[in-house]
């Protein structure tokens, strides 16, 4: 195996003559491996890199020699989605971010996921990341950050713990972006099956603000049972999520003749989930590859609008956690 690709066992960075992981567009490559499972990470943003399944990739993910495009399995912190004008108030100081999106002229995804994250632990099935944010441009706070990933006969497991180290509260929210797969090499998603539990969605302008709420019903949005995507273009948070009797939402992906599936959940933290097919991402060639399934905690805009958006006092600690299952109920 290519030493790249293993660089949590073997880490190429210290080997001679090997791939130098400092030198690769994300840093030094991990893997976790349990049975019939493979996970792929990153040292930049702390990344789901690629998750195989006899070598079947359940995610669309980039190569080790490739750098993140799309935000593809990144973590996003202290924020997910996007901020309008990159502008906010907190108790009374009005802030600005640096604009990261500057076509929409907003914050995108918050301030953690090119930064590199430090493994903290590490087994065969599991590996944790840490990172602190620090005080930047429009964000006076700082956090420690923790991702723990782990392997189990169920499928992938990722938790995200958040702290809030600085002396007053803080807005906050967090989410991730894995774009699910139906692992057929060259093929868009809209043959797939797709089965979103969102009851609720959120319309948004044209920089992907929300402008208020809709319900499902009646519109292409309306995802709630198992059907084929076909050429639906989506990029809109759903919220009030039909959940199981285990509290997690569901979201599912499956091959036209149930071949395959994968299924990515969110626990209770995650009241929204935003449903991306790609078709304006920059690279042509990545367009409704994948389907893009985010967790978020809140809404996008949050830190104006309020809609779901958490207030970390000194000291407290946010834990969430979402996975994904190559064996879903079908």
């Amino acid at each position: 195996m290519n030493p790249a690709e293993t660089g949590a066992v073997q880490e190429s960075a210290d080997a001679p003559g090997a791939t130098d992981g400092h030198r690769l567009p994300s840093g030094r490559q991990y893997e976790i491996r349990h049975g019939r499972q493979t996970v792929l990470l990153t040292e930049v943003g702390g990344a789901l890199r690629d998750y195989l399944l006899d070598g079947r990739p359940l995610l669309d993910g980039y190569g080790p020699d490739e750098m993140c495009t799309g935000a593809r399995g990144q973590s996003l912190i202290p924020w997910p989605n996007r901020i309008k004008g990159g502008r906010f108030a907190w108790d009374g100081t009005d802030l600005q971010l640096d604009l990261s999106e500057p076509d929409k002229g907003g914050a995108i995804h918050g301030l953690t996921r090119w930064r590199n994250w430090a493994v903290a632990d590490q087994a065969e099935d599991r590996i944790s990341f840490t990172c602190t944010l620090h005080a930047c441009q429009g964000w006076p706070w700082v956090l420690d950050c923790r991702l723990d990933y782990t392997l189990d006969d169920g499928g992938l497991t990722v938790q995200t713990t958040v702290t809030n180290r600085s002396q007053r509260p803080c807005p906050f929210g967090t989410g991730a972006h894995p774009y699910l797969s139906l692992g057929l090499s060259g093929q868009v998603i809209d043959a797939g099956l797709v089965q979103v539990p969102g009851r609720t969605y959120l319309p948004v302008d044209d920089r992907g603000i929300p402008t208020g709420r809709e319900k499902v019903d009646g519109t292409q949005y309306d995802l709630r049972e198992l059907q084929q995507l076909g050429g639906r273009h989506i990029d809109v948070a759903y919220t009030d999520l039909l959940r199981g009797q285990d509290g997690r939402a569901r979201v599912k992906l499956v091959r036209h003749d149930r071949s395959a599936a994968v299924e990515l959940w969110v626990d209770g933290t995650y009241p929204y989930l935003e449903i991306f097919t790609g078709d304006t991402l920059p690279q042509a060639d990545r367009r409704r590859t994948g389907l893009g399934v985010e967790p978020m905690t809140c809404a996008p805009d949050a830190f104006n609008s309020g809609e779901g958006l958490v207030t970390l006092q000194p000291g407290q600690t946010h834990t969430g956690q979402w996975g994904i299952s190559p064996w879903p109920d079908i």
